[in-house]
């Protein structure tokens, strides 16, 4: 799993401090979580392809998190994609955008889709043979939701040894691998524990933007590998949180420690600070295994 911070800002884009955008590489899929403006420059300057992203998660309309989008979807049919683009955020995304491509007279050759979230309660968004996406539900100013991305259990791992001891053919290690029993020539019957051990755990990253303190989104993130939560503010500007619907970087780490999290990831920082490692520093006071996201960081787990 490898995630990597196209911005991580709040409000208006800066020379050195580009909006939120961020692309997540899991299981061969290259997602991209909200879209602030010059998020294609910055998909550029990351050499990440473009015609890998197949699937965009928007998660609401303030402009910070969705303003590229538009600019993005021109440049696909620019460069004549023709492969399908499934677009997902709260209802209004898509009349948002071609309403926009509407007035510019801009077609697109590729099938574009859009799945509106209505109902701001936990619901299933993609899913397939390795993975699933899931709402995570948040509190702001607009309709807004984060996104938990979870990989499947894989294969079990064969016992090599234990294989041979029992005299199992190579010819059924698949079917061991994925969980069967095997059945011996002599009608005796071993049971899989017996031949392999437990796979590698399943990563999951749980995605929390702009958002109120909310510990009731804690039981559906517990045991993720990373999770990013927002931290617009130090706690010396709480005050300011309910006014605006954000949180602190000791709020976002009190989820991590009652989620049980493993890595914490922090952003979406006022423009009012200079110091960045001031929100770290906040935050570790609460919860120790707490990074940074930076423009252009790339965390690998």
């Amino acid at each position: 799993m490898k995630l990597t911070i196209l911005g991580c800002h709040s409000a208006t884009p800066r020379d050195n401090a580009r909006p939120t955008a961020q692309i997540l590489e899991m299981k061969g899929h290259l997602f991209l979580i909200d879209c602030g403006e010059g998020t294609q420059m910055a998909l550029r300057k990351n050499r990440i392809k473009f015609a890998r992203i197949k699937h965009i998660f928007i998660s609401h309309l303030h402009g910070d998190h969705v303003y590229g989008l538009i600019g993005l979807i021109s440049t696909f049919c620019l460069l004549s994609r023709d492969s399908e683009l499934t677009i997902y955020g709260p209802k209004g995304i898509k009349e948002l955008i071609l309403m926009q491509l509407k007035l510019a007279k801009v077609y697109t050759a590729f099938d574009l889709r859009f799945r509106e979230s209505v109902e701001n309660i936990p619901h299933l968004l993609l899913e397939d043979d390795s993975l699933t996406v899931t709402t995570i539900p948040l509190e702001h100013r607009v309709f807004t939701h984060g996104f938990l991305f979870q990989e499947k259990p894989g294969d079990r791992r064969l016992d090599i040894v234990a294989c041979e001891e029992y005299g199992v053919d190579q010819a059924y290690y698949r079917k061991v691998k994925q969980g069967h029993d095997v059945t011996l020539d002599n009608g005796e019957v071993i049971a899989n524990q017996e031949l392999t051990m437990d796979g590698d755990k399943p990563q999951s990253y749980a995605f929390c933007s702009d958002t109120v303190y909310k510990e009731d989104i804690v039981p559906q993130i517990t045991g993720v590998t990373a999770l990013y939560h927002e931290s617009t503010f130090l706690k010396a500007h709480e005050d300011l949180c309910d006014r605006t619907k954000h949180s602190t970087a000791e709020q976002a780490a009190t989820i991590a420690l009652k989620a049980k999290v493993g890595t914490l990831i922090l952003g979406h920082y006022s423009s009012r600070y200079g110091d960045y490692q001031l929100f770290k520093k906040e935050a570790r006071e609460v919860f120790e295994n707490c990074e940074l996201a930076m423009d252009g960081k790339v965390f690998e787990f």
